[in-house]
């Protein structure tokens, strides 16, 4: 009987830890909870978000946890004709949260499914407003506007699903690698037209600016030469006129100079060799300092 009895306490606390921990539940911070009665929502408690440890009937209540933080969805790349038919292939992802989560669990019920419808509805938006944009505004101009009227629109259309859009992101819009390719060659071929365009507008200029300076020196070697040639002028003259006077005042001397510059410039030693009479007048100063001829000698009386 006292094994009956203890078998009989062991099972009545194993079912009653059964019951308990079927009546028990945990919401963690990042989670939101549905408790379900029979696959409906409970009145008064059928969402809870506050963390922490709950209680719900057992057996009867099941409990849907649904993630209460901020998701990610990422679209696949898609190629967008933009309203000035230019192609670009696009590549955008959507950041949304879980605001019904009741909506939400009645019409996708998991993440995943909700991640794969948001990813069409994303496309449809991103198609429909850059479709009515040109590529300027798109890569340049108006992208931010463009990605906030994205996300009104996956709003509208996610709002059924119980869901809102927080952020809408285009990261790249590109264009495809076809027309990037003849886009990249055609930019090469006008960089290297603008280059050789550049380089001639520059020979030309060098050509002008060597010409111009071969032309202010050749005239201003000429008027130097002009200077250098008046000057040397304004000199001999003044030369000649200082010879002048100085001959006017003793012509002797002017002469004995001028003898002695000569016999400097034309008697270098080793170097002249000269035919020539030692009673030539070039000589005259070695014979008499004053330059005059030696008066005769005195011929003798003759004898009477």
């Amino acid at each position: 009987m006292k094994s009956i009895a203890g078998f009989a306490v062991i099972a009545a606390v194993i079912a009653f830890l059964i019951v308990l921990t079927a009546s028990t539940f945990t919401v963690q911070q990042t989670e939101q909870a549905l408790v379900l009665r029979f696959g409906d929502p409970v009145a008064g408690r059928g969402l809870i978000t506050d963390p922490g440890l709950h209680f719900k009937f057992p057996f009867i209540e099941n409990v849907v946890y649904l993630d209460n933080r901020i998701l990610d969805v990422e679209a696949p790349k898609q190629e967008v004709l933009a309203s000035d038919n230019n192609r670009l292939d696009v590549d955008s992802f959507l950041r949304y949260r879980i605001v019904d989560p009741l909506k939400f669990y009645q019409t996708v019920g998991t993440t995943e499914r909700a991640n794969s419808q948001l990813g069409f509805i994303l496309n449809s938006a991103v198609r429909r407003v850059l479709g009515e944009a040109n590529m300027t505004d798109i890569v340049r101009d108006n992208r931010a506007n463009l990605m906030l009227k994205i996300r009104e629109q996956v709003n509208q259309e996610g709002g059924r699903l119980g869901i809102a859009a927080v952020d809408v992101r285009i990261r790249r819009s590109d264009l495809p690698k076809q027309i990037s390719e003849k886009v990249f060659s055609r930019m090469q071929s006008e960089r290297a037209r603008e280059a050789a365009e550049y380089r001639a507008q520059g020979s030309e200029q060098a050509q002008t600016i060597t010409a111009k300076a071969d032309r202010d020196v050749v005239v201003l070697r000429g008027e130097a030469q002009r200077k250098a040639d008046q000057t040397r002028g304004e000199g001999d003259a003044e030369r000649n006129r200082i010879f002048a006077e100085a001959y006017g005042k003793d012509p002797d001397f002017f002469a004995f100079y001028r003898s002695m510059q000569a016999y400097e410039a034309g008697l270098k030693p080793a170097e002249t060799r000269m035919v020539i009479s030692p009673k030539s007048d070039f000589f005259r100063f070695f014979g008499a300092p004053n330059g005059q001829p030696a008066a005769p000698a005195p011929q003798p009386a003759a004898p009477r």
